[in-house]
C-alpha cells in the first residue's frame, strides 16, 4: 500500500508518497546511521536532482543502498 507521509526537514514541512516497504526500510536505514528518518530524508533531499521529486529520490537511494549492501555498484546493477 502507497501512503502520504508529512514529515519536517530543515524547518519546512514536506509530505512524501512511498510504498510500506519503502517507508520500512527507509527508517530501519536511518536508525542504522543513528539518524531520525526526517533527519535523513533531509540528507537524501540536499543530495537529490532537483528534477527529481523527493519520494522518488528515497527509492533510489534505499535502492542504491540495497545494491551497495550486496556488493553490487551502480555500473553493475545498469540495466
Amino acid at each position: 500500500m502507497t501512503i502520504k507521509r508529512s514529515l519536517a526537514i530543515r524547518g519546512h514541512r514536506t509530505s512524501i508518497t512511498l510504498e510500506d516497504a519503502f517507508w520500512l526500510r527507509l527508517t530501519m536505514v536511518a536508525e542504522e546511521a543513528g539518524r531520525s528518518t526526517a533527519d535523513y530524508v533531509a540528507l537524501i533531499d540536499e543530495t537529490r536532482d532537483p528534477e527529481t521529486n523527493l519520494s522518488s529520490a528515497i527509492r533510489v537511494h534505499l535502492l542504491e543502498d540495497a545494491l551497495a549492501r550486496i556488493g553490487n555498484t551502480k555500473k553493475d546493477a545498469a540495466l
